[in-house]
């Protein structure tokens, strides 16, 4: 996080940045320095899941201790009894049962790291083994009981392998790396510069290990390498497969054969086995969905592993060979610690009928609780001064039932921005049952004012612990009041995980309230993201462009020949997710080959995703800003980029959301032409309205030349304090509206002097994160207004300069691209570039809207 200093219009402005804002709210395990959180955080960390996540043998193969709800549990196989193991203070994953029988090692987050402890299965007893202050995860024993190997980020934040001692008092001796800290010039796009090491399997006489590394690779968390169990070994390569830190490998007991996890050209990822030396992989299990986490009895007969073929996750047992399989189900579970049972129930206060909900329940040890067959998410981000953990919630059809602690337990109920935020404090007592009903106040009922919300960038399934389908993303929506789903089928490097849903009408799970839409987010590592929304027809596939070592390393298609693929079908096109930082054309040591200012010149771009996951929304703003400077005209959007299928969930769908005026009923067609016509606000939680000299969002007010007077109406509702209410003119706070109590509400007018062309909107952020805005702090903007004075443009020398210099170094990129198909590939991107330069050029030359 960082200040900004951001170019708005003619003068240099310091706005605050995220480093204000990160003293409040930061990231979860904030100790590792490696790239794309949001993927290795869901694919290789731990997770809390209702049903459970990672499960080891106990050496006589009858049971199996596993992890579920935050805590591990015994189970034997055959039985639907499971004893609850451990019961905090923190949570408790992927448990390794000791080869003499007495011992569980197991990772616990708790006190912003991943620990390793020591569960003596005697006396119930834990005792922490490796406590660092690192992230410390999928620790495996020896084969002889005698050390560990597991993953940390103990070596500069970074991925690798260590194994210890377990020495006799209990605690870690002897801890090694043994991989080598090697930085790689290969031009990786999702992953680290540095290799990466992880998912250690001994062999079975306990001399090697089996690893996954990216070693000498491009795409994927990694293939396979075996390696001296001790520092400084060789590591050898048996065999490569694109994979996504789910691959999770098992030695079979008789040093054969190799269990794991793999998409292999699939959607989904299924179990494989492979030689201990590689050699072909033969698929194991079958089906649309997920296996992982293999596991070998120690018989080498049977595999436990983790499956999510129900949505939810679950254990099941097969056998090899034969593949029969069997689930283990927890039906009866004994609880270590006094529980008793809540049930809640959400009405609307205005009709007493139920609603889906959001639910967030923390118990007196301030851990997050749900129910058995619920989905748990976990926020990204939290306060440490507000929590112990980060913020945990589930999605209710209206009821919910479940077993939580004795004492007092908190619970949270919010259903997006129209409604207002209720809490209550629950007293369980032991072996109790007790009931709350949650009535919620609206805020505001912007579809009675034909406003209906959307989130134009959510992705159904992303490789997330769960199993998504249109029915639960729909539940998903009406839980967060929101009426139109863009669900964006986009790829994983290899992946195209929802490529079978797409259709160019609603999904039959749509109903008159709730739309569920499957567009397409095209991926480029060159370009930008993009998003395709309505198309009626096709995907465009492949889904990306600039794959270095691919078939799809060329620049073309450009996002310009994207987009008019998309248009022909009848699509709308946007940017999402668009700048961190405030791109600087002259600074030549970052890239910058971001094609919007060109799309946006040559008029293909319909919307822009104004509010969405980037490090700061000032900083996508300031882009903005420049561009409607120009004089173009470009509404606002708003899209999560949610996971829908994660447990750890950057923000729920819907977080970030467009509100957009298209009338009842509510029609796709029609929404999204409301939309491309800039009928819209875009928030991340404050409710806006904004009305200049009459006219609405999107508008034009054509005025005679001269100074002149215009009445703008502003109005402000929102669940918590708004700091800065602000009307913007062609970059500039042009008004600041003041707050008074508690900075929640206002309705009120202001009149404007104006006296040259200009764009306006209305602007609301507070300074901080407040929860419950699951994000950096409380963003809303309007689509502008725009004014016109004289009949004269809206004009910016400045700004077209640095649109043409951003572009010319665009130029030069492609000018420098070593891998297009053919020369006349090359020509027609320059052509392209050209033309949107010379449009740039063009509007630098007119006189501006003042002169």
């Amino acid at each position: 996080m960082r200040w900004l200093r951001l170019l708005l219009g003619a003068g240099l402005v310091l706005l605050l940045g995220a480093e204000g804002v990160a003293a409040q709210r930061a990231p979860v395990l904030r100790q590792i320095k490696v790239p794309h959180p949001y993927y290795f955080r869901e694919m290789l960390i731990p997770q809390a899941t209702s049903g459970p996540s990672a499960a080891a043998w106990s050496p006589n193969g009858e049971e199996l201790v596993y992890s579920m709800q935050g805590s591990l549990w015994r189970q034997r196989v055959g039985s639907e009894e499971a004893r609850q193991l451990t019961s905090g203070p923190g949570y408790d994953y992927q448990p390794d049962w000791s080869p003499d029988g007495r011992r569980v090692l197991y990772a616990s987050y708790r006190d912003d790291a991943i620990e390793l402890r020591l569960l003596d299965l005697a006396t119930g007893a834990s005792a922490p083994l490796v406590s660092n202050g690192a992230v410390n995860i999928e620790p495996r024993w020896s084969p002889d009981g005698r050390r560990i190997a597991f993953t940390s980020t103990a070596y500069e934040g970074r991925w690798h392998v260590f194994i210890a001692r377990v020495m006799p008092d209990g605690r870690a001796g002897g801890l090694e790396r043994v991989t080598e800290d090697r930085q790689s010039e290969l031009p990786r796009y999702y992953y680290h510069r540095f290799d990466q090491y992880l998912s250690p399997s001994w062999s079975p006489d306990g001399s090697e290990l089996l690893l996954v590394s990216n070693r000498g690779r491009i795409w994927g968390s990694g293939g396979f390498w075996r390696t001296r169990a001790a520092g400084g070994g060789e590591p050898r390569e048996i065999h490569y497969e694109e994979t996504t830190w789910k691959a999770r490998p098992d030695w079979s007991p008789d040093g054969r054969r190799v269990v794991y996890s793999s998409y292999l050209g699939r959607q989904w990822n299924q179990l494989w086995l492979m030689t201990a030396e590689g050699g072909d992989p033969l698929q194991l299990t079958y089906g649309d969905f997920d296996a992982t986490a293999p596991r070998w009895s120690r018989d080498g007969r049977r595999i436990a592993y983790v499956s999510n073929e129900g949505g939810n996750t679950s254990l099941w047992v097969v056998d090899v060979p034969g593949s029969g399989r069997r689930e283990v189900r927890a039906v009866r579970r004994v609880y270590r610690e006094p529980v008793g049972r809540l049930s809640i129930m959400v009405v609307d206060r205005s009709t007493g009928r139920p609603v889906p909900a959001r639910v967030s329940v923390t118990g007196p040890d301030g851990r997050s609780y749900a129910p058995d067959d619920a989905w748990r998410h976990a926020d990204d981000g939290f306060d440490r001064s507000e929590r112990r953990f980060e913020y945990g919630y589930f999605h209710t059809g209206r009821r919910a039932s479940m077993t939580v602690p004795a004492g007092a337990v908190t619970v949270e109920v919010s259903r997006g921005p129209e409604f207002r935020v209720a809490s209550r404090t629950v007293k369980i007592a032991d072996g109790a049952e007790s009931g709350v009903r949650i009535a919620l106040e609206r805020l505001a009922d912007l579809p009675a004012q034909g406003w209906y919300s959307g989130d134009l960038h959510v992705h159904m399934n992303y490789g997330g612990a769960y199993r998504n389908d249109p029915a639960r993303l729909a539940l998903q929506a009406r839980a967060e009041d929101l009426h139109v789903v863009e669900n964006l089928i986009v790829n994983k490097e290899g992946r195209v995980p929802d490529v079978e849903y797409f259709r160019g009408t609603p999904d039959p799970v749509s109903s008159p309230g709730t739309l569920i839409m499957h567009g397409q987010e095209y991926h480029t590592s060159f370009w930008g993201h993009a998003g395709l929304l309505g198309m009626r027809e096709n995907l465009v596939l492949p889904g990306y462009t600039a794959y270095t070592n691919t078939a799809m390393a060329t620049l073309q298609p450009t996002n310009a020949a994207v987009f008019d693929m998309a248009h022909a079908q009848g699509g709308v096109t946007g940017y999402v997710h668009p700048f961190d930082v405030h791109p600087e054309p002259g600074d030549t040591s970052r890239p910058l080959t971001h094609e919007f200012p060109v799309d946006v010149a040559l008029g293909k771009v319909d919307y822009y995703e104004a509010v969405g996951f980037v490090d700061d929304p000032m900083a996508t703003a300031a882009v903005w800003y420049r561009i409607l400077n120009c004089g173009f005209r470009l509404p606002a959007g708003a899209g999560t980029d949610a996971m829908a299928n994660f447990a750890s969930l950057r923000g729920p769908v819907g977080l970030n959301r467009v509100f957009v005026r298209s009338g009842a009923p509510l029609e796709h067609r029609r929404w999204l032409a409301a939309l491309v016509a800039g009928r819209s606000f875009a928030t991340n939680g404050p409710l806006l309205e904004f009305t200049l000299g009459g006219r609405g969002l999107g508008e034009e007010v054509s005025l005679p030349a001269g100074t002149q007077e215009v009445v703008a109406r502003v109005g402000l509702r929102s669940n918590v304090p708004i700091d800065h209410l602000e009307i913007v003119s062609n970059g500039r706070v042009l008004r600041e509206i003041p707050l008074a109590g508690d900075r929640t509400a206002v309705t009120t007018t202001v009149r404007l002097p104006v006296s040259e062309s200009g764009w306006y909107l209305l602007r609301a952020r507070s300074d901080r994160a407040i929860h419950p805005v699951l994000d950096l702090y409380p963003y809303a903007t309007t689509s502008p207004i725009y004014l016109t004075v004289g009949g004269k443009p809206i004009r910016s020398r400045e700004d077209a300069e640095y649109f043409m210099a951003w572009i010319a170094r665009l130029q030069g990129a492609a000018e420098g691209h070593r891998e297009w198909n053919t020369p006349e590939e090359k020509s027609e991107a320059l052509a392209m570039l050209a033309a949107a330069r010379a449009e740039f050029e063009r509007r630098a030359a007119l006189p501006s809207a003042s002169n």
